[in-house]
């Protein structure tokens, strides 16, 4: 055990250089998972994690190390397949055809796997020298800042994280020289980690907070990749806008991170598309089930075997089906934005049932269908082929009986379904927020009027405006904060806030965000409307965000709590087939103030610091600066009374000062002076009760009686020579009492 432990302590640095490099290489695999396969992304990161835990905690022989990581990677691979069930070991078969089987899956992963073992350990070696850290973390930075300015990506926090490891891989660096140059002024810096932790701990804390409390202001200067494509007479399309803490300056677009939810924008009527369609409709794109307290996290799926292949006219099929009357709306879809624009699905009215054509095209090998969802994606990565300019699609809109649901009980609708992720709800989750859903919800007995209560609460209660005022929040919670401090918002807080209160009352929901209808803009006439159809413009300010709730029997019906939205309904009482028209349909949204007919869930990193976190950081840096305070209290009080006297006090003035301060600690630890006393007679009365301290107080009070009577002056040295003894008899005095 000892010889292991040696082994470990003698590797510190090395442990610690493999660390930094995870958390650099952690950010570009976050960039890569939305390109990557996952299960590419889970191998990639099971096999640097392997490696990196077995070279820390097996401080052995070279070879027998490199045996033992050959073993756990292959572990890694083998159950990293199964979970997602590409792999999977064959009973029947023979040990033979089983290891052929997964030599030949492994074919298609095994570079990745080798590339990522290889650039850890050659990353990891490189910190012996301080330039080659600082050239490997600079091109790392360099990269992913050119990433961020010349694509859509948004990629500052990845930086962040990167710097930080830079620093911490430097600060290592010069402990592992301080080491083997200073081997004795190492062993006294083990003996108090302490001081070390506690300095680091308060720069950290410094920097920390200064950040947060840095004004906010907007950037003097275009950013390169706006400024290149303004250059070239291009506007440029925020697909997933990003913003400052705040969000100011951020502009609307169909958000591609909602994990952050919250912050301001401001609206961006870039042309995005045009929908021809026999009905208006909310152009529907993608669900997210989990909520993290934050935003939305998407593990709506388990992997891509969920996803299923598409092919032009044939029926998509859905997990839940609903027994109720449905309508067909076909639609017809131009995308205007730049051809370099990518989003992760094609837009529908409700559910899509069929994609008729792409690009005018039966090509549809780049599409998958997630029928838990109700999701068409677009694999851009498998020919590196761009987003269709153009798709025709099929939607079967329920038509619901609403005199019907509304009656319809819990036990009816949900008594044996199995409805756990749509009723996901975080362990932490405000118990205020739960309460209100209960109380706005009292007076109805069935799930659709609980939904209706809801829905009006929202929308007649909380104020709309595309930049809240952040100030307000101090709920770490999205939902929480916008309920009972921000109170104002749009879209995302409205629907997220639809969602959570919805599934505190056990009702199944699920957050979606698209577009909204748009700008009815003309009438067509063509093959595939012979009979017309009207043609709505979607701009980036039309981005939208609502919620769906289940009804077993009825399926998935969007609600909208958004205040100003007018979103179709799909019930038989209210809204029935739309009538061909001979004009274009009247512009109903235009007519509405803009804040109203036009919304976007941004990227707005509403990026919160946890309230505990601050408050650390806050007691670190005040504790800091009192010990600060205490260290250096005799050079400040120097420094008070030479401002008193007008100029640098004397040594006499100093002996005297000390003095009082001397003094004053004896009268601390019982050796008080008597008011009939002179500081003579005090001094041989204790040196009676302390006959040990005799020596050092005679010295003192020869200098005490020279600065106070004597015509001599007093001489620098004098004056040190009194600190000195002041500080003997304090050592003689602990000495003394410890006996």
């Amino acid at each position: 055990m000892m010889k292991w432990w040696s082994g470990i302590r003698s590797s510190w640095y090395y442990s610690l250089c493999l660390l930094w490099v995870m958390i650099i290489a952690y950010q570009w695999i976050q960039y890569a998972a939305d390109i990557w396969y996952t299960e590419t992304t889970l191998l990639v990161l099971g096999t640097m994690a392997a490696v990196a835990v077995i070279d820390i905690i097996l401080p052995v022989n070279a070879w027998y190390r490199l045996l033992i990581k050959l073993v756990a990677v292959l572990v890694v691979v083998y159950y990293a397949l199964d979970y997602y069930g590409i792999y999977a070991w064959l009973p029947g078969e023979s040990l033979t055809a089983n290891l052929e089987l997964f030599v030949e899956t492994l074919r298609s992963y095994v570079w990745f796997v080798i590339s990522a073992w290889v650039l850890l350990e050659v990353s990891a070696r490189i910190g012996t020298s301080r330039r080659a850290i600082i050239m490997f973390v600079g091109t790392n930075i360099v990269a992913l800042a050119v990433l961020d300015s010349f694509t859509s990506a948004t990629l500052w926090q990845e930086v962040a994280w990167v710097v930080f490891a830079g620093m911490g891989w430097l600060v290592s660096n010069h402990f592992r020289y301080f080491q083997e140059r200073f081997p004795k002024g190492w062993k006294h810096l083990r003996k108090y980690p302490l001081k070390i932790v506690f300095n680091i701990a308060v720069i950290f804390s410094i920097v920390m907070l200064a950040g947060i409390n840095m004004p906010e202001i907007q950037p003097t200067l275009k950013d390169p990749y706006t400024a290149w494509k303004n250059w070239h007479g291009e506007s440029v399309i925020t697909i997933n806008g990003s913003s400052p803490m705040n969000g100011q300056g951020a502009s609307s677009g169909y958000s591609r991170e909602d994990s952050n939810l919250g912050g301001g924008f401001n609206f961006d009527y870039t042309p995005v598309m045009t929908v021809n369609t026999t009905s208006r409709s909310y152009w529907r794109g993608e669900t997210r089930l989990a909520y993290s307290g934050t935003g939305w996290i998407d593990r709506s799926s388990n992997g891509w075997r969920e996803l299923d292949p598409v092919e032009a006219d044939d029926e998509l099929s859905l997990n839940e089906r609903s027994d109720v009357e449905k309508r067909t709306v076909k639609q017809q879809v131009k995308m205007l934005s730049d051809n370099n624009t990518t989003y992760p699905v094609l837009f529908g009215a409700y559910t899509i049932a069929r994609v008729e054509d792409v690009n005018g095209g039966d090509d549809t090998s780049q599409l998958d269908w997630r029928s838990n969802n109700g999701e068409v994606h677009w694999s851009q990565t498998r020919q590196n082929r761009q987003y269709p300019e153009s798709y025709s699609l099929i939607s079967r809109v329920p038509v619901v009986p609403v005199t019907k649901l509304e009656n319809e009980s819990y036990d009816q609708l949900y008594a044996g379904k199995s409805l756990e992720p749509y009723l996901q709800v975080p362990s932490d989750f405000p118990k205020r927020v739960k309460d209100l859903a209960k109380e706005v919800t009292a007076s109805a007995e069935t799930p659709y009027r609980k939904i209706e209560l809801l829905q009006q609460y929202l929308q007649n209660n909380y104020a709309y405006t595309n930049n809240p005022d952040l100030s307000r929040k101090k709920s770490s919670d999205f939902v929480d904060s916008f309920l009972f401090e921000i109170k104002e918002g749009y879209c995302d807080y409205y629907s997220t806030a639809m969602v959570m209160m919805a599934r505190s009352l056990d009702i199944p929901a699920r957050w979606v965000k698209g577009y909204a209808p748009g700008q009815a803009s003309g009438y067509v006439t063509n093959d595939y409307f012979p009979d017309g159809a009207t043609e709505y413009t979607v701009t980036n300010a039309d981005a939208h965000s609502w919620a769906e709730i289940y009804f077993a029997g009825y399926g998935w019906i969007p609600v909208e709590a958004t205040p100003g939205f007018d979103m179709p309904l799909l019930t038989e009482n209210v809204q029935t087939p739309a009538a061909t028209p001979d004009t274009p349909e009247p512009e109903a949204e235009a007519q509405k103030p803009e804040a109203e007919d036009t919304e976007a869930p941004v990227q707005a990193s509403d990026y919160t610091v946890h309230p505990a976190i601050i408050w650390t950081a806050s007691i670190l840096i005040a504790a800091w600066i009192g010990f600060m305070l205490y260290r250096y209290r005799r050079q400040l009080k120097a420094a008070y009374m030479r401002i008193r006297y007008g100029e640098p006090m004397t040594p006499q003035q100093k002996v005297m000062e000390e003095s009082k301060r001397w003094l004053s600690w004896m009268k601390r630890h019982g050796m008080d002076r008597q008011s009939h006393e002179t500081l003579r007679e005090s001094v041989g009365r204790w040196r009676e009760m302390r006959p040990e301290l005799s020596d050092t107080l005679d010295r003192i009070l020869a200098l005490f009686e020279r600065a106070k009577y004597s015509p001599q002056v007093v001489t620098e040295d004098e004056w040190v020579s009194m600190k000195q003894y002041v500080q003997d008899l304090r050592k003689l005095w602990r000495k003394s009492a410890a006996k």
